[in-house]
């Protein structure tokens, strides 16, 4: 009798949920908006271009940089100071006032200099350092550029990748329901055990757990996006299934890192900076040559007093060529001269890093990205195994030679090899797009291209959840 009633009891449960499920599942999935057009990866991109503070931040540094040129160069034009004074004068002859009367008068004077260096070796070699420094600035904000673009489309597939992994959980939600239902109604006349319908429920529990962390997921990945734009979408296109994936072109791995270390940004930079400290070396050095300037004066004064002369104005102009040479600079010059070879090494030392790093890079990407073209077809014939799989266990299933959890299990595998193919796709973009920038060749082009086989009539939605309890 108590095993009846645990029976009955359990059958009545079974009864509700089933009830529940006709009317629509557990999840219901509804549209914040729908616009009639969605926005498309140029669009984003666009709009990350404007707004993103990564790239604001660099393009500021590097305008700051862009001063250091006309700054050293400024050491080698000429130079105009001008001097204005004025003096008040009390003149008074204490016991001789009568011969020589007390004097109240101001003086005032004015004078100009130019200065033209003619011979500065320094100066000169501070010019190249500095250019040399602009170059590598200007490699450095190309690089963000480039990384710009990838983590632009990294945040646009995340959304379509998150978005199909709703998709399959939402489907294989309502597939193992109604694999739930028709075991209960097996159950119910006696054709199957009750640990039939304790495996679709778990596999049912199971299924809706992973469509919640799909949920949670799908809406987080569009905050990524919104702090690369500074806005927040709601439409994106999807990826047409006419994208072809392809192996990298030239096919040769040896091309792609020759092309790397000549082109890629890291490296130039590098490059640029190691010869920034070559001639910035020169410069300390220089510092001990004499240097050389002409220097022309223009002075007049003008006095409210009476000199010997009678003369209360004098002009002065003064035609000067000055050797400066220094003697002893307290150890400065040669602290200079050593601080500035260790400079060298260092910069050496990080662009044999970075050819190494790059390097490693492109080998890598570029085998992934062999590897994704084959994932990709294996993973679309996988998709037609699955079915055909899914097919058999439950024909398999109905003529009592296999179980319910083999069905499920095929079900889950089905699932899982559409999701897999998908990501997959994403994946050798991504490997792509990387490939291209560790060579020096990503530009917006590629961005443009691959923009073609986006389909704004077939949008991704941001959606939210509206999730009946269990309890009511």
């Amino acid at each position: 009798m108590h095993d009846f009633n645990l029976v009955h009891s359990f059958r009545s449960r079974c009864r509700f949920f089933s009830g529940r499920l006709t009317r629509g599942m557990i999840v219901f999935i509804a549209t914040i908006t729908q616009p009639a057009w969605a926005e498309d990866l140029i669009a984003v991109y666009q709009t990350a271009v404007e707004n993103d503070p990564v790239i604001g931040a660099a393009t500021a540094s590097f305008q700051a940089d862009q001063e250091r040129v006309p700054q050293a160069r400024a050491l080698l034009l000429p130079s105009i100071t001008a001097r204005l004074t004025t003096t008040k004068n009390e003149q008074t002859y204490p016991g001789a006032a009568d011969a020589f009367p007390d004097q109240y008068y101001n003086d005032h004077s004015w004078s100009a200099q130019l200065r033209q260096p003619v011979i500065n070796l320094s100066s000169w070699f501070t010019l190249g350092s500095a250019r040399s420094s602009v170059r590598a600035s200007e490699h450095r904000l190309e690089a963000q550029r480039q990384d710009l673009i990838v983590r632009v489309l990294e945040a646009y597939l995340n959304i379509l990748r998150t978005r199909d992994r709703l998709d399959t959980t939402n489907s294989e939600v309502i597939a193992v329901g109604r694999q739930l239902e028709q075991v209960q109604q097996r159950f119910d006349v006696g054709l199957v055990a009750i640990t039939d319908v304790l495996e679709a429920q778990a596999a049912y529990d199971s299924a809706v757990v992973r469509q919640i962390q799909a949920e949670s997921d799908h809406d987080i990945s569009f905050e990524t996006l919104s702090t690369l734009t500074g806005r927040s979408y709601d439409n994106l296109a999807r990826l047409s299934d006419d994208l072809p994936i392809v192996d990298p072109n030239p096919r040769e791995e040896e091309a792609w890192v020759t092309s790397a270390l000549q082109s890629n940004s890291g490296v130039q930079a590098a490059m640029d900076q190691l010869e920034s400290a070559r001639k910035n070396r020169r410069s300390r050095i220089a510092t001990r040559v004499p240097t050389v300037e002409a220097v022309i004066t223009h002075s007049d004064n003008t006095t409210g007093g009476i000199n010997f002369f009678g003369v209360d104005n004098t002009e002065t102009t003064l035609y000067a060529l000055e050797v400066s040479v220094p003697l002893i600079q307290g150890g400065a010059i040669r602290s200079q001269v050593k601080e500035s070879s260790a400079r060298i090494e260092e910069a050496r030392q990080q662009l044999l890093n970075q050819q190494l790093t790059v390097t490693r890079n492109t080998r890598s990407l570029f085998k992934s990205v062999v590897t994704d073209v084959a994932r990709v077809q294996a993973r679309l014939k996988a998709i037609k195994s699955s079915q055909s799989a899914l097919e058999a266990t439950q024909t398999g299933y109905e003529v009592g030679t296999r179980n319910i959890v083999d069905v499920l299990q095929a079900q889950q595998r089905l699932y899982g090899s559409q999701f897999d193919y998908a990501d997959s796709r994403y994946n050798y973009l991504l490997n792509l797009i990387r490939l291209k920038q560790t060579s020096g060749g990503l530009s917006e082009t590629d961005l443009a291209e691959l923009n073609q086989f986006t389909d704004p009539t077939n949008p991704v939605e941001r959606v939210v959840s509206l999730r009946n309890s269990l309890s009511q």
